[in-house]
């Protein structure tokens, strides 16, 4: 009779690698939900309550008026006031998509990345707001989870 053979995970006997531990890391390159998730960390480290309001926010601004629009009335709120945190959210969201995208203005800022997007076809710029969106889904999580509280709120 044939016995099922058993695999037990980290076992030398078992052909199977280690269990990685603290000096062990996996090389394996990041999923891009993981690259995703560590922008938005890495970004959001001086977020304030304001920003992760904005960016729970964009998502459903961007589903009523489109990226560009969005884009655009982020841009201008911050010319009215340096610093607003609704430029700042956007041009996070502008550098990530910058990145992602070769056909993107690598350097994210508001003019050559708004002018790529008009020159995109539509499959791109469906892509690009797509992308757009799967990266506010981690920026709203990661912002939330990162921005310390006020208890008085």
């Amino acid at each position: 009779m044939n016995t099922p053979k058993t695999l037990s995970l980290g076992s030398k006997t078992s052909g199977t690698a280690p269990t990685p531990t603290a000096s062990n890391q996996p090389t394996a390159p990041l999923t891009l939900e993981q690259q995703r998730a560590q922008d938005a960390w890495n970004q959001c480290a001086s977020y304030t309550k304001e920003h992760v309001n904005i960016a729970k926010g964009l998502p459903a601004l961007i589903m009523n008026s489109g990226l560009m629009q969005v884009l655009a009335f982020c841009h201008e709120k911050g010319k009215k006031e340096k610093g607003l945190p609704n430029e700042k959210v956007a041009t996070h969201l502008r550098i990530w998509l910058s990145q992602r995208f070769k056909n993107i203005a690598p350097d994210a800022n508001f003019e050559p990345f708004m002018q790529s997007l008009l020159k995109a076809n539509p499959a791109d710029y469906q892509a690009i707001t797509t992308e757009a969106f799967a990266w506010l889904r981690w920026m709203r999580q990661m912002s939330s989870a990162r921005v310390k509280q006020d208890p008085k709120a």
